[in-house]
């Protein structure tokens, strides 16, 4: 049985799937936000009814939304949420932005909703419980030889600008097949075992939050490029099935 957070964060994200397919496809406007991202009225909107379905059932949590801010962030359980992770593929209609709910307790993540309304999944987990997808649990790959690893990389323009862009080339004549599913795709498919590797720079901790966790659940392991536990300030993630995260991790830093 999900516990009462979990349980509220679903049908937070459920009802943010409503607004969002309310203007999905229909050309909604774009604002630039300072930071150079867009923002649409179903970002707000999304944001608002999430925000207010889990205000009124834990009114003392506080809450760190895209959109909205950071509030109460001296509560011990704080609401990490991303109502549209995505808006740029949302605005052109690809179907690949999701919903993305988290639960930190204590400075550490124990609960994650991520929700992708167009794409036809949801995926859950909580600590302790297992990872769940569309109903049925999941679990990472038990894949451990570089030789035979699936990787997938995310925002690689930023990547390729870094130091560690040599490193990954040489990484990537190691392992099997490379791709770039991005956003909470390539999570959805390490968790469920088709993936074995997830590389992504230029991230916020909004974009992947939820996503630890249910990585975490499935059995993987989860950190920043240099084996960082994951926490506010994260801004690159290697995420991997487990056993190959130790070889991974000393391609990418050596």
């Amino acid at each position: 049985m999900p516990s009462r957070e979990l349980q509220a964060a679903l049908d937070a994200a459920r009802a943010a799937s409503e607004v969002i397919r309310a203007f999905y496809g229909k050309s909604p406007r774009v604002r630039i936000k300072p930071d150079a991202s867009p923002v649409t009225e179903a970002d707000v909107r999304a944001e608002e009814v999430i925000r207010a379905s889990l205000s009124e059932r834990f009114p003392g949590y506080g809450f760190y939304g895209e959109e909205t801010g950071r509030h109460a962030m001296e509560a011990e359980s704080i609401w990490l949420v991303d109502p549209i992770d995505g808006t740029k593929s949302f605005v052109r209609e690809l179907p690949f932005f999701s919903t993305q709910i988290a639960l930190m307790r204590g400075g550490q993540l124990v609960l994650g909703v991520s929700s992708a309304p167009a794409y036809g999944e949801l995926a859950w987990a909580e600590h302790g419980g297992g990872a769940f997808l569309n109903e049925r649990p999941i679990r990472v790959s038990v894949v451990s030889t570089l030789a035979d690893a699936f990787v997938s990389m995310g925002n690689v323009k930023t990547l390729a600008g870094s130091v560690r862009w040599g490193r990954v080339g040489s990484l990537i004549g190691k392992v099997s097949r490379v791709r770039g599913y991005g956003d909470f795709v390539h999570y959805h498919l390490l968790a469920r075992g088709s993936l074995d590797v997830v590389i992504e720079s230029d991230v916020n901790i909004l974009d992947i939050a939820a996503l630890s966790v249910i990585v975490h659940e499935a059995g993987g392991t989860f950190t920043d490029l240099t084996g960082a536990a994951v926490g506010l300030d994260t801004g690159s993630v290697l995420a991997t099935n487990g056993p190959l995260h130790a070889a991974v991790l000393a391609a990418l830093t050596r």
